[in-house]
């Protein structure tokens, strides 16, 4: 895997989508996304990386996603969508994920030749300053919804989710305003380097005070990253319930989540390897509450030194940590508007 070449996975997911899904019942088409479509065709699929597919079909409820999955020699990570979702150019210009995904040429397959036409219009407008602020403020809608999930009647480890997630998209608020990718698991790294690009590396630290890491070693990620492999091995071996994140929970995606995590700690990336560490910890925690309660508590310990170490160890200090994000957020739509204005790509007026 490590030597495929993106434009060799992209060719490697379409023929996947011919072999196995063409012909299902209301398919409507499939277009890439994710690095697959940001990234060169001559790089190099990395090990910790897969290849982001959504399938569009004609219905009001597409099934839930497939997930991570090996097709030869690469990862695939596979999701539906509804056909209705892309009716309007409109709607997914002001989509911060879909914009981005839909604004490069990635359709898989298209036997209509609609996906064709709207990805030829977001295109046509995806650098438009009118769409990138939009985006911007819907990214910043996210976090604020997010955040609202925070709740006293749900567990520690789901309290945890409805804080991390909102949280993290602070940085693609910013990666938005510079028309760059939102990713997922390497979002801090993304948005470091772009602030570095716009001389706003200033606004680094107080992002990575959101989530509580500024002050996280090396060896004491590394500490983190072995009790969080302990947890996957629990709960890939003893998770039988189906959760929308359970394909990232699984032998497939080892790589992802811990030799992912193990590589940016190796390299001095410790801070930034924060966030999926924590994803992933939690998400553990979420699978062996439902199938495996007694071996889950064998972990709360390491899980709450994790927590702990960010400032989050608690339902009440997640409710605080939630208002010093909402808080943060004028100041970071203030960055926004820096790099669109400075930003040489964008179309003012």
């Amino acid at each position: 895997m490590s030597m495929t070449t993106i434009r060799r996975a992209r060719d490697l997911a379409g023929e996947w989508i011919t072999d196995e899904v063409h012909d299902i019942a209301g398919f409507h088409g499939a277009f890439l996304a994710g690095s697959a479509i940001w990234l060169p065709p001559e790089d190099t699929v990395v090990p910790a990386s897969d290849v982001d597919v959504t399938i569009v079909l004609d219905t009001d409820r597409p099934p839930d996603k497939i997930g991570k999955f090996r097709y030869r020699d690469i990862m695939l990570d596979v999701s539906y969508m509804a056909a209705a979702t892309l009716r309007s150019v409109d709607a997914v210009l002001g989509d911060y994920h879909l914009a981005g995904t839909l604004a490069r040429p990635g359709i898989l397959a298209d036997p209509t030749g609609t996906l064709t036409t709207l990805q030829r219009d977001v295109a046509a407008n995806f650098a438009r300053e009118h769409w990138v602020r939009r985006r911007c403020q819907h990214a910043r809608d996210k976090v604020l919804a997010g955040l609202a999930g925070i709740s006293s009647t749900r567990p520690l480890h789901d309290n945890v989710l409805a804080w991390l997630f909102p949280t993290g998209v602070t940085t693609h608020i910013l990666l938005v305003a510079g028309l760059r990718s939102p990713t997922i698991r390497t979002r801090y790294l993304a948005v470091r380097q772009l602030l570095h690009d716009y001389d706003c590396s200033k606004a680094y630290e107080p992002l990575l005070g959101l989530l509580g890491c500024r002050e996280m070693t090396g060896p004491r990620a590394a500490h983190h990253l072995a009790a969080v492999t302990g947890m996957f091995d629990a709960a890939r071996a003893l998770g039988t319930t189906s959760f929308p994140f359970s394909s990232d929970i699984s032998e497939a995606a080892r790589p992802i989540a811990i030799e992912g995590s193990r590589d940016l700690i190796g390299r001095g990336d410790h801070r930034e390897s924060v966030f999926w560490l924590v994803a992933t910890a939690s998400r553990c925690q979420a699978i062996l509450d439902r199938d495996a309660p007694d071996e889950r508590h064998r972990f709360d310990e390491p899980y709450r030194q994790l927590l702990g170490d960010l400032g989050v160890a608690s339902f009440r200090d997640l409710q605080l940590r939630a208002d010093v994000v909402r808080e943060a957020l004028p100041g970071i739509m203030d960055v926004a508007e820096s790099i669109i204005a400075a930003n040489p790509a964008i179309r003012h007026g």
